[in-house]
């Protein structure tokens, strides 16, 4: 084989690998995409086992008389169901919801089912910098529950005006989404119970659970009821370049092309793309806004 020869067998090599290489990847994505939605669904389920049992959904647990911080009793949605996850030996080992976060030993534990494949920074351990709690190390999570789509106030900290760029009302006029929040779950929903009963916007219209990206948002980890919700408030995917912002980074976000998954509240999974239309996406976060949803932006579940 002479010198040219080789070379041209060398260049067909390289352009192989090159067509290959997209489609390996593509291949990749897709498995990681599956196993982020049925991940999602499990979740979705969970919660819906814990609502058949009690007759709502799990309780956000924020402030009086549960406190605030790590020496709190502040626990999440998502520590509520992890006997209903197959995590009965977490619940127990940190006698949930009765030590507090800081004496349970597992706050730091990275659960596999709250972890989206997609998003490698994630999956990298626990994290020592989420919102309120700065030096006490808690596990992370890509999902979150969906507190709907009023945003730009914070009674907690009485500002009517949190200085948001995405201020949008509920239809009682409430901006208040991290406490009185007009979608399924919020934060203090433990003093407002919701049900079924409360989503009259249907239940395959709905929001339930979302994906975000904890390096995006530094109030994420799963076992802190403020770090467990987010608004549809902000449009998906919105880029942010100051984590710690929290006005305007606590929203849905995910690392597949082109935009995330949501879980509804009737447990189905469908894909959103990133570039819905603003009122039709907090049209779906909302559980009794009344908007018409055009079937057309609403995939097929999947």
């Amino acid at each position: 084989m002479t010198l040219i020869e080789l070379l041209v067998v060398i260049t067909i090599i390289g352009v192989l690998i090159a067509l290959l290489l997209p489609a390996i990847q593509n291949s990749r994505e897709s498995a990681r995409k599956t196993q982020c939605q049925n991940h999602l669904r499990q979740v979705a389920l969970a919660i819906e086992n814990h609502h058949s049992a009690l007759g709502r959904f799990p309780a956000g647990a924020f402030e009086a008389p549960e406190g605030i911080g790590p020496d709190s009793k502040s626990w999440s949605f998502l520590a509520a169901i992890l006997p209903r996850i197959e995590r009965n030996d977490l619940y127990r080992a940190g006698n949930v919801p009765n030590s507090m976060l800081n004496e349970s030993g597992i706050a730091d534990s990275q659960i596999s089912l709250y972890l989206c494949p997609t998003d490698g920074t994630s999956a990298s351990g626990s994290k020592s910098d989420a919102g309120n709690l700065d030096g006490f190390p808690v596990g992370q999570t890509n999902y979150k529950a969906v507190m709907g789509a009023n945003w730009g106030a914070d009674s907690s900290q009485k500002l009517d005006d949190i200085g948001t760029e995405w201020r949008n009302p509920s239809r009682s006029g409430s901006y208040d989404g991290l406490d009185d929040g007009d979608g399924p779950m919020f934060r203090s929903d433990v003093k407002k119970p919701r049900s079924h009963a409360h989503i009259q916007d249907g239940s395959s219209t709905t929001f339930l659970l979302g994906e975000v990206l904890p390096e995006e948002d530094a109030w994420t980890c799963w076992p802190y009821s403020n770090g467990v919700y987010a608004t549809c408030a902000i449009p998906p995917n919105h880029a942010t370049d100051n984590p710690r912002w929290w006005p305007n980074t606590q929203s849905f976000r995910s690392q597949h092309p082109g935009g995330l998954y949501f879980a509804f509240c009737d447990g189905s999974v469908r894909f959103i793309n990133d570039q819905i239309h603003l009122k039709t996406y907090r049209a779906l976060a909302t559980i009794r806004g009344g908007e018409p949803i055009d079937d057309s932006a609403m995939p097929d579940p999947q």
